[in-house]
């Protein structure tokens, strides 16, 4: 699975995250579309893109890149890309920010200095091994942190979220959403493990026996958590778990599985 698809999901499904994540938690998600536009010639495409839902100038954009590689050029594509993204597309938005997401600091090539001034005021920069501080008070912040864990610490990290899960979260279908996004991140990590293996390494096979936690799993399927399942579908697919493993897991039919996977095969790049 690449990573920068881990990420749309992570901010797809929990937009909050992105906002814990740049240091403004209180923004209202629901005044944003998180989307993947893509930019013609060519053929440039972000990882992701906040734009604000209502026609307004005031609230800013936000354009999202990932960066788990170093790439000598990054900064030059990167402003390509949103200035073509202004001149095809028509948005009354003033203000723009691009937020880039590295692995680590060392993985940043510096930019040239004809960028400088957009480096300076259009430009934010998160280090996400420089988040642990953010990361022990914030889930979303946390979950976001386990992406680049060791392996080594990643169970223990993953037991702590889901405490933390539990205990600061009143609403039970809330808790097995984030549990669920947790084991995914996990799987995105170790991708041969079963489900038991899985479920042992994170401390859950007593909680999914809970009468409250199959209450919450029912109530989320019924409220549009069938939909974020069929979405990861394609992330297990692509890290080499079978169909009916992948069934197994999520509690899908392989028949709809077969499906997506068929899709995502015919899909261009």
């Amino acid at each position: 699975m690449k990573t920068d698809t881990l990420f749309y999901q992570l901010f797809q499904n929990f937009p909050s995250i992105f906002f814990e994540l740049i240091g403004q938690p209180t923004t209202d998600t629901s005044i944003y579309q998180f989307t993947a536009p893509e930019v013609k010639q060519r053929a440039f495409r972000f990882d992701g893109l906040f734009l604000p839902v209502a026609e307004s100038s005031e609230l800013p954009i936000y354009f999202v890149e990932v960066q788990f590689q170093k790439k000598p050029k990054f900064y030059s594509r990167l402003f390509a890309e949103i200035f073509l993204y202004f001149y095809q597309y028509e948005v009354p938005t003033e203000e723009w920010y691009a937020i880039v997401i590295y692995r680590r600091r060392s993985l940043e090539v510096p930019s040239p200095r004809r960028y400088w001034e957009l480096m300076e005021h259009r430009v934010r920069r998160i280090y996400l091994d420089e988040i642990e501080q953010e990361a022990a008070q914030s889930i979303g912040v946390g979950i976001v942190q386990l992406v680049v864990e060791s392996k080594k610490k990643t169970g223990n990290l993953a037991r702590q979220l889901i405490t933390k899960a539990r205990q600061d979260l009143p609403d039970a279908t809330l808790q097995q959403q984030i549990i669920e996004l947790i084991e995914t991140v996990v799987l995105y990590k170790f991708p041969n493990l079963s489900r038991e293996e899985l479920e042992t390494m994170l401390g859950l096979s007593e909680l999914k026996q809970t009468r409250v936690y199959q209450e919450a799993r029912q109530e989320g399927l019924e409220e549009g958590q069938l939909q974020t399942k069929l979405e990861m579908v394609p992330w297990l697919l692509e890290v080499g778990i079978s169909v009916e493993e992948i069934a197994q897991r999520l509690g899908l039919d392989m028949e709809t599985i077969r499906q997506i996977a068929a899709e995502q095969t015919t899909s261009p790049e």
